[in-house]
C-alpha cells in the first residue's frame, strides 16, 4: 500500500531589522559576502572536478585477453553492485527513436551452412535475388552454446563449443563476394555449454552450491550461464570483439534471458534473481557488448523474442537503460503457433506465418512504441517464400527493415 506523504509543516516568521547598520558596517559586511562566495566557488570546483575525471574513467575501454580460462575457473562474480545497481555503466537510449528503422533487409542462415566454403557458398547461391537483401546474417554462437566458426578465443575449445572450422575472414570474404554485407547472430545468455566445462558460470544453488539445471538430470536437464559472472561477459566480449574485428558490419546479440525459474527454483537459487531489478544485469552486459563492438568498428544490436514481449518476460527491453537504440524482434512462426501464456490469458495462434504475424504485432505494437524496430521473421521449419510473404504484413503495421530466416 502506497502511503500518502503529507510532508512537513513549515512556519514562518516575519523578519524584522532591528537595528541599523553604519556606512563602515555595511562595507565589512559587503567585503565577508565576497569571502563567502569565493569561498564556496573553491569546495565546488574541487568537488566537481573529481567527479568530472571520474565519468571519464567511466567508459574507458580496457583491452580483454583471448584466454580467460584462468578466469572462468574462478568462483561467479557479481557483475552488478549488491544494491542493484549497473557496475558496467549504462547509457540513455535515444528519445527521438522512429518505429522502423530505415529500410535495412537481412536473409539468415542456418548453422549448418558454415560447416565449411563450400556449404557456405552454396547456401549464398540459394537466397533468392528477387528480394535485395542489404545483409547477410550468420549465427556464429547459436542458442545452447555451440560456436560455428573456428575461433581465436581459446576456451571456446576448452568448453567443446566449436563446431566448425571455418574462418571469420573467410565468412566475410564469401559474404562479399555474392553482394551482400556481412552481419553476424550471436546467443548470449542460453548457453549449456560453458557451465557444463566451468560450473562456476552457471547458476548454483545456495543449498548445497550445486550446479542449477533446468529440469531433472535424468530427464535432460541443462545448465544456463549467468549474465552475473564477469567470467561468463569476458566470454562473450571475446567473442564480440573478435566477430567485430574481423569485418561483420553488425552484430546481432539475443538470448539476453533468465532461465523460467519455477517458484521452488527461486527459493533454492540466490535471492538476486527474484528481485524486481534483475533485469539490470542483462542490460548491463548488453550495453557492455555494444561498447566493446563500437569500439572495434561494428554495431550491435539487441534481439528479443516477440513470445518474450507477449508474456512480459522480455527483462532486457529497457529502451532507457540500453545503449543499442535497435531492437530486432524476432516473430518465430513455430514458437507462436504453440501459444503464448502470459500468467493470466493464453494468447492462440494459428495460419499461415502472415497472418500469426499480422495477430503477434496487434498485441505487441503498443509495447514497441517509440523504439528503433526491426523485425525478423523466422520459423526452423517453415518455407522461406511462406516468411517472405509475410513482410507485407510487417509493412502495414509501419515496419520497414525486416530479417527473413
Amino acid at each position: 500500500m502506497r502511503h500518502r506523504n503529507k510532508g512537513r509543516k513549515i512556519y514562518k516568521t516575519k523578519e524584522k531589522n532591528y537595528y541599523g547598520k553604519s556606512p563602515i558596517g555595511k562595507i565589512f559586511s559587503a567585503g565577508l559576502t565576497v569571502l563567502l562566495i569565493g569561498g564556496i566557488v573553491f569546495i565546488g570546483y574541487s568537488v566537481a572536478e573529481p567527479l568530472l575525471d571520474l565519468s571519464k574513467r567511466k567508459g574507458d575501454k580496457t583491452d580483454k585477453p583471448a584466454n580467460i580460462s584462468d578466469e572462468l575457473l574462478q568462483p561467479t562474480e557479481a557483475a552488478t553492485s549488491a544494491d542493484g545497481g549497473d557496475s558496467a555503466g549504462t547509457a540513455p537510449a535515444d528519445t527521438g527513436k522512429k518505429k522502423s528503422d530505415g529500410t535495412v533487409s537481412a536473409f539468415t542462415l542456418r548453422a549448418n551452412d558454415l560447416q565449411n566454403v563450400t556449404a557456405l557458398n552454396t547456401a549464398l547461391e540459394r537466397i533468392t535475388k528477387d528480394e535485395a537483401y542489404d545483409y547477410v546474417q550468420v549465427p556464429l554462437k547459436v542458442s545452447g552454446g555451440n560456436i560455428y566458426y573456428a575461433s581465436g578465443v581459446y576456451d571456446t575449445y576448452l568448453a567443446g563449443a566449436v563446431q566448425s572450422s571455418i574462418t571469420l575472414d573467410e565468412i566475410v570474404t564469401a559474404v562479399k563476394a555474392a553482394g551482400y554485407k556481412p552481419a553476424a547472430y550471436i546467443s548470449t545468455f542460453c548457453d549449456h555449454v560453458l557451465p557444463d566445462t566451468f560450473p562456476d558460470t552457471g547458476y548454483k544453488k545456495i543449498t548445497d552450491g550445486e550446479l542449477w539445471l533446468d529440469n531433472e538430470y535424468d530427464s535432460g536437464g541443462l545448465p544456463w550461464t549467468t549474465p552475473y559472472s564477469s567470467a561468463v561477459q569476458n566470454y562473450l566480449s571475446a567473442i564480440v570483439e573478435e566477430t567485430a574485428k574481423a569485418g561483420f558490419e553488425r552484430i546481432v546479440c539475443t538470448d539476453f534471458v533468465f532461465p523460467h525459474f519455477s517458484e521452488t527454483d527461486l527459493e533454492i537459487l540466490d535471492t538476486q534473481l527474484s528481485r524486481t531489478d534483475r533485469y539490470m544485469a542483462l542490460t548491463s552486459a548488453a550495453n557492455m557488448l555494444y561498447e566493446t563492438a563500437a569500439s572495434a568498428g561494428s554495431r550491435m544490436m539487441v534481439e528479443v523474442s516477440a513470445v518474450d514481449i507477449l508474456a512480459g518476460c522480455a527483462d532486457v527491453l529497457q529502451p532507457m537503460l540500453l545503449s543499442a537504440n535497435t531492437i530486432v524482434v524476432n516473430i518465430d512462426a513455430e514458437s507462436i503457433a504453440l501459444g503464448v501464456y502470459d500468467g493470466e490469458t493464453l494468447y492462440e495462434f494459428s495460419g499461415s506465418p502472415s497472418e500469426m504475424a499480422d495477430k503477434m504485432l496487434g498485441f505487441i505494437d503498443e509495447k514497441l512504441e517509440g523504439l528503433n524496430v526491426v523485425i525478423r521473421l523466422s520459423g526452423a521449419s517453415t518455407p522461406t517464400e511462406d516468411l517472405v510473404k509475410a513482410k507485407d504484413v510487417i509493412a502495414g503495421h509501419g515496419y520497414k527493415s525486416y530479417v527473413i530466416g
